[in-house]
């Protein structure tokens, strides 16, 4: 069996998706689980936020997808034991130029995930705030999708066009994808508007929507910084707490064989 591939998507910029990237990735490898990260942004936030400088990223996510190279000669190992990075650079952000004329455009990473075997328990992908090639790649190639949702007005308005997306993909080139869940970022409890995202998420979304609450914490916006995971930069933090418990909760989920059946079925 291989390993679990979850994009980690949501076209609106600033919701915490690097955030959640980033730290889920380093809470799952705590636990002892291999994981890797592909860092899919052209802003390569995710790259940057796990220590990886731009002298150590002559490989990337773009060779990756070109064909040129395998994951093995393009994974990098970070400071976290049991957390390698496929780091990207600025040249991604030409791939909808670059690929348009690709065979099979939309399937060149997972034909790239797929060409070796690959020795990890989780692969998450980092998508950038866009629904382009690239992410429609990361859909493409994972099992499930997790949203990161900021607890903010219209939250949900904004699913809209995603879920439409991924219904696409399903009927087109991933008949299996599923939805892996959502997860609200940016909580803050003392906040009315913060409760009532959540109640509606949950109302309209049920047990999609994580128990685990990312809240508005300011050690999570300096951690990237100081080229830390939350794990690292605070331990004792509201912040790395959460994520350490939604990786305990993802974890979770995929030891109980039916809880699969309702992410797909959505």
């Amino acid at each position: 069996m291989g390993p679990r591939i979850i994009s980690i998507v949501n076209q609106k910029g600033g919701v915490g998706k690097t955030t959640t990237a980033t730290n889920l990735s380093a809470a799952l490898a705590a636990t002892g689980k291999s994981v890797l990260l592909v860092d899919l942004d052209p802003q390569g936030n995710a790259s940057t936020g796990l220590g990886i400088d731009g002298a150590r990223r002559s490989l990337t996510t773009y060779d990756l997808i070109a064909g040129e190279h395998e994951v093995s000669e393009v994974a990098i190992e970070t400071r976290y034991s049991g957390l390698s990075i496929v780091p990207a650079t600025t040249d991604l952000s030409s791939a909808d130029l670059d690929f348009a004329g690709a065979q099979n455009r939309v399937s060149l990473l997972k034909r790239r995930l797929q060409s070796t075997p690959l020795d990890y328990d989780y692969i998450l992908i980092d998508c950038p705030p866009s629904l382009n090639i690239l992410t429609i790649n990361a859909m493409v190639a994972s099992d499930s999708v997790l949203i990161p949702l900021q607890a903010e007005f219209f939250a949900l308005e904004g699913l809209s066009q995603l879920m439409l997306t991924i219904r696409q993909i399903r009927s087109t080139a991933n008949a299996s994808l599923g939805i892996e869940g959502v997860v609200l970022t940016m909580y803050d409890r003392r906040n009315n508007l913060s409760q009532q995202v959540e109640a509606d998420a949950r109302d309209n979304l049920g047990d999609l929507v994580f128990r685990t609450l990312i809240p508005r914490n300011v050690r999570l916006s300096e951690a990237p910084s100081f080229a830390m995971s939350i794990l690292d930069y605070d331990p004792a933090s509201a912040g790395a707490r959460a994520y350490v418990a939604l990786a305990e909760e993802l974890i979770a989920r995929h030891s109980v064989p039916q809880e699969a059946s309702h992410v797909a079925a959505r």
